[in-house]
């Protein structure tokens, strides 16, 4: 599986999804991993064939996210194109 990481995370996530093929900017992914909890309002995700993961976390800080990463992964392990998968609660400021 091909994952997309947004410009938003941190790049030190990636050593963290092993086993997983993660790229920068390839038009062939299977998952969009991003914390824009906002992306299926703003985009019309019906038209992509890729699935979203969106990862809810205080901040795109490493200490923060890695937490979340047991849940990802295993959504990972069952998501379907199109798909939209919301990991973690919505962090209050």
């Amino acid at each position: 599986m091909k994952i997309l990481i947004d410009e938003n995370l941190s790049r030190k996530l990636v050593a963290h999804f092993e086993g997983h093929e993660l790229a920068v900017a390839d038009p062939l992914f299977d998952v969009l991993l991003t914390l824009d909890k906002n992306l299926p309002y703003q985009q019309n995700l019906d038209s992509v064939r890729f699935a979203v993961l969106i990862m809810h976390a205080y901040s795109n800080r490493l200490a923060n996210l890695l937490p979340l990463l047991p849940a990802c992964l295993e959504a990972l392990e069952t998501i379907q194109p199109r798909q939209v998968i919301r990991i973690g609660s919505n962090p209050s400021r």
